[in-house]
């Protein structure tokens, strides 16, 4: 396992199932619909962040994790609202 495979775990473990993963359950419990499909859609996109780690492709990886963020962003917004 080379340096890319160990980064792309991290991310697919790491950030998609202790920060997303949390806000999907708070949208759970609080009984916010779009805010939990929108922290579902992240956690998906950066799941797949991880696979252009590991396939080496810094412009899809990048892309990928802008998609994320706004995705997270918007599950806040609701949150917060």
């Amino acid at each position: 396992m080379d340096n890319f495979e160990k980064y792309a775990l991290a991310l697919m473990v790491v950030f998609g199932a202790l920060i997303i993963g949390g806000l999907m359950a708070v949208h759970i419990a609080w009984e916010h619909k779009a805010g939990f499909l929108y922290a579902l859609g992240a956690a998906v996109v950066v799941w797949a962040a991880g696979f252009a780690v590991l396939f080496d492709k810094p412009r899809l990886y990048g892309l990928l994790l802008l998609i994320a963020t706004s995705l997270i962003t918007a599950s806040v917004v609701v949150l917060v609202r």
